[in-house]
């Protein structure tokens, strides 16, 4: 009678014959998930496990270190590369902000004005920064032959000088990458209701008390996780200064990465390089950790 009463049972006999017929299924998926999964696998372990472990085994010698301290270059670029993310990083997304208002106009200019603005962005980075240096030759370069043809005077040593030469990476790097931001923060803008600007507008607030009322307070999150994604980007960008300045003139403008760049591929000495890389890390996992835990907050809003 129980065997009788099991078998009965409409609320078992449909479980058992469901997970009898499921269980080849199940299997088949399995092998599958597993054939789709090993490619990307494989790949993930070549190109990211190994090459980060490989270079974080090469860093991991003190006597790198020592040496690398030891470099009068050393400081010199740990110096440029604080004021490259202060300077590049704040003056991008400050100026992308207040642009991100402009491309908010209604028309047909703005839109038109705004496909140009892109351009900069859109193009491959290396021609144009490249474009970028000999237009800055003190000699012959665009700029100078242009200053020359107007005002009769020689113009600045742009990339003969330290601080002009750094300056000249600055400008590179924003104006190469203030399009991106700007269209970021204008897909922030326009999720803002636009009640919220008429009823402002009706109390009497004016453009600017919209803006420091509404806008970026609104806009708070997605400018603080943009800052700190810009900066780890800033912090790894080798283009910027090694095709505008070389790391000159007397290898005064080099940044942490195109010093690593030098010291493991123009010296040989690839301990000594990831060495300068790794000496990084003291800034960039602060950022990644902020930037994970605003992330996941959910205070972004696009």
């Amino acid at each position: 009678m129980a065997i009788a009463t099991t078998v009965d049972n409409p609320a078992v006999a449909p479980v058992v014959s469901r997970s009898v017929r499921r269980s080849p299924l199940a299997g088949t998926d399995r092998l599958w998930a597993l054939a789709f999964v090993t490619p990307y696998v494989a790949v993930f372990c070549a190109f990211v496990l190994y090459p980060v472990g490989y270079g974080m085994w090469l860093g991991s010698d003190v006597a790198s270190y020592r040496q690398l301290l030891a470099d009068p270059v050393f400081p010199s670029a740990v110096v440029n590369t604080l004021i490259y993310l202060l300077v590049a990083v704040n003056l991008k997304l400050a100026l992308a902000l207040l642009l991100s208002g402009l491309f908010m106009r209604r028309g047909w200019w703005c839109r038109l004005l705004l496909l140009i603005f892109i351009l900069p962005w859109a193009v491959p980075g290396i021609p144009s920064f490249i474009s970028i240096h000999w237009m800055l030759n003190s000699q012959w370069g665009l700029i100078n032959n242009a200053i020359w043809a107007l005002f009769q005077v020689d113009g600045p040593p742009w990339l003969d000088n330290a601080d002009l030469a750094l300056g000249s990476v600055i400008y590179a790097h924003v104006w190469k990458w203030l399009p991106f931001w700007t269209v970021i923060f204008l897909a922030g803008r326009m999720a803002i209701p636009r009640e919220l600007y008429e009823s402002a507008e009706v109390d009497g607030a004016g453009a600017l008390d919209r803006f420091f009322h509404i806008t970026f307070p609104l806009l708070g999150g997605l400018y603080l996780v943009c800052t700190l994604l810009s900066t780890i980007w800033a912090l790894g960008d080798f283009n910027s200064v090694r095709f505008i300045s070389g790391g000159g003139p007397a290898l005064s403008t080099h940044v942490l990465a195109t010093l690593g760049i030098r010291n493991a591929f123009e010296l040989g000495n690839p301990a000594l390089g990831m060495a300068t890389v790794l000496s990084a890390l003291p800034l960039l996992i602060p950022l990644v950790v902020l930037l994970t835990r605003q992330l996941r907050r959910g205070e972004v809003q696009l």
